[in-house]
């Protein structure tokens, strides 16, 4: 429980509305996108940087933890607190402060919604690629505090890659302002990709300014029906050493076109073990005609037994509903789900869903593969129900073996998801003794009374 002094404090910092202490109020932060639930003691809601700043001082002087969230849609339970503490909200820091059109960049709060934003540029003919599958309820803070990435990763690369600068209050309330607008920028440190991908446990993410692109004036859609998953797993690779660089090259396996086909009656076939979804984009329409038609041909010679495609801006817009649907979808099949995002070589895409399944069948467990296949990033989702302690005990041991498949294929834990407190016993078997030593100098260098989001990223 949190003193009623500190809370008198925070309704002085934040005004009416601003603080939430109301049981009903925190059960409503105590989840993310996983199955992890654990109330905060108090939620905060700031409207400003300076509100920020002031609470997170607050919060250091009461040695209260402080635990950043934006819309909770996290798939490592990144936000979910550990040992109650403070909520601190950034949803109400929700405005477009600027659109530089001249320097092609935007200056935006953390509590945008990626998909606003992206709403926004596009209408002056810019372009913000990153599109996490969250992309209608995820915030621009929270995508760079796990520097997301989504579908378009593969060929216009994640969130880190498109951040220019950061405003970020610091454990002790000091306001930090990294980067800037220009170009080219090496002197000292790279504070920016610092923060860049550090869940909150360095600071709090306040204001961030990205850097944009023109919007591709073309886009071609297709989708491949596989007979057999292990085709379209190399067929991954035949498209790209080809010289084609989709936008998105995504699959999915037959259990999550299953479950999607129930939930939404889009006509997609159930006698497939794979679908793969490719896109491509440019300038010029010719060209991006000719490198859709050149993939969809790789595909047939590759064991596709029809490739569809779209004629039309509402076909394109169904395949993709059908690939954005698939996490939600899996609700038909069981209770619970785990949803990993291993990343490993291209090459090894085949192999790894090979073992994949192995263990599925091992412990009995249904597990749907999807996933962002054209850069390697595959989601492994267990289903099961968590009110079975066999299940859940059969989980556990699941997800090590996944891991070790990964790893053992020269992979890695996460391409996108972050650790959070899901992956936090594997980070040295990934990572090694050393690099976990160096990492907690710098937590510690950075936030000494270890407030800011504790037990999240770094092993026990």
């Amino acid at each position: 429980m949190i003193a009623h002094s500190i809370i008198q404090q925070l309704h002085a910092i934040l005004g009416p509305g601003g603080v939430l202490t109301a049981p009903e109020d925190l059960a409503v932060y105590a989840y993310d996108g996983t199955f992890m639930d654990r109330r905060p003691d108090v939620v905060v809601l700031p409207t400003t940087t300076e509100q920020v700043s002031q609470v997170v001082a607050l919060a250091t002087a009461e040695r209260l933890p402080v635990i950043a969230r934006g819309m909770g849609s996290g798939l490592a339970a990144g936000s979910v607190p550990c040992d109650g503490g403070l909520a601190l909200v950034t949803t109400r820091l929700n405005r477009i402060l600027e659109i530089d059109v001249g320097n092609s960049a935007v200056h935006v709060q953390a509590g945008v919604v990626t998909a606003d934003l992206q709403a926004a540029v596009e209408k002056i003919g810019l372009f913000y690629p990153p599109d996490p599958s969250s992309i209608r309820h995820s915030t621009i803070g929270g995508n760079i505090a796990c520097n997301a990435g989504g579908p378009r990763c593969l060929k216009y690369g994640v969130t880190g890659d498109y951040v220019l600068g950061l405003t970020v209050v610091l454990a002790d309330g000091r306001i930090l302002r990294t980067g800037g607008k220009p170009i080219k920028d090496v002197v000292g440190y790279d504070l920016t990709a610092l923060f860049t991908g550090s869940e909150g446990t360095l600071g709090v993410i306040c204001e961030a300014l990205l850097r944009l692109i023109p919007r591709p004036r073309f886009i071609r859609t297709a989708l491949a029906e596989f007979p057999s998953l292990d085709d379209a797993s190399r067929t991954v690779n035949a498209i790209l050493t080809a010289g084609i660089v989709p936008v998105a090259l995504e699959l999915m396996d037959e259990t999550a076109i299953a479950c999607i086909e129930e939930a939404m009656h889009l006509g997609l076939p159930l006698d497939v073990e794979a679908l793969l979804i490719l896109e491509t984009d440019g300038n010029h329409e010719a060209a991006v005609i000719d490198e859709i038609e050149t993939a969809a041909r790789i595909c047939g010679e590759t064991g596709a037994r029809r490739v569809q495609v779209a004629r039309s801006e509402a076909e394109r817009t169904a395949l993709w509903r059908a690939r954005r649907s698939v996490s939600p979808a899996l609700a038909r099949k069981a209770p619970n789900k785990l949803g990993e995002d291993i990343t490993v070589p291209r090459t090894a895409i085949p192999e790894a869903i090979r073992r994949i399944k192995a263990v599925s069948a091992r412990y009995g467990l249904p597990v749907v593969i999807f996933g962002h296949a054209g850069d390697g990033n595959l989601h492994p989702n267990i289903l099961f129900d968590r009110r079975d302690p066999a299940q859940w005990a059969a989980v556990e041991q699941m997800v090590e073996a996944i891991f070790a498949i990964s790893l053992a294929l020269g992979g890695t834990l996460s391409g996108e998801h972050g650790v959070g407190a899901l992956k936090r016993p594997y980070m040295e078997k990934a990572l090694g003794p050393l690099s976990i030593e160096i990492q907690r100098r710098i937590k510690q260098a950075l936030d000494p009374l270890g407030i800011m989001n504790p037990g999240k990223v770094f092993p026990q």
